[in-house]
């Protein structure tokens, strides 16, 4: 036995086998994560601004029936616009 054949006897001794597949596998992992990581920030993020486009859309509404007059309209769209 001069040579020592590695995991399950197959092929030279890496450690656990994987080899450069577990390093790639390691890289998918963490490209994987940094992107759920970013899509969730931009899903919450748009979750706000779709609230305040809603918003002005009733604002508008309201406006357009004459339940508001321009002074109140302008007040409240720059308070949902800040």
């Amino acid at each position: 036995m001069g040579t020592h054949m590695g995991y399950m006897g197959w092929g030279p001794d890496w450690g656990t086998g994987w080899g450069m597949l577990g390093f790639l596998h390691m890289g998918l992992w963490w490209i994987l994560l940094i992107l759920g990581i970013v899509v969730l920030v931009r899903w919450l993020l748009g979750e706000r601004t779709a609230g305040s486009g809603q918003a002005l859309a009733v604002l508008k509404l309201r406006y357009a029936r004459g339940e508001l007059d321009q002074d109140e309209y302008e007040r409240r769209k720059r308070d949902i616009a800040a």
